[in-house]
């Protein structure tokens, strides 16, 4: 699996290591994914998904249900 997050759409970025003589080399910044199970109270089924730690956080604010149907409106969840 690609290393990008299914309700955020976080994913790998890419930047330069930048040494003290101010050579620089490519480097990526992985997002901080995690993959967890989550029960949909609606549909009465358990859901694995794989997310960054910043969508745990507005899973926990707004509900997942409410995270789920935001994500499948912009294209990041089937």
């Amino acid at each position: 699996m690609s290393r990008v997050c299914q309700l955020t759409g976080k994913s790998v970025m890419v930047g330069n290591n930048v040494s003290h003589s101010n050579r620089k080399t490519k480097r990526k910044f992985y997002p901080n994914l995690i993959t967890k199970k989550f029960f949909l109270p609606e549909e009465e089924r358990f859901v694995t998904l794989k997310i960054s730690t910043s969508a745990l956080r507005t899973i926990n604010k707004k509900g997942i249900s409410a995270c789920i149907k935001e994500a499948r409106e912009k294209g990041y969840l089937k």
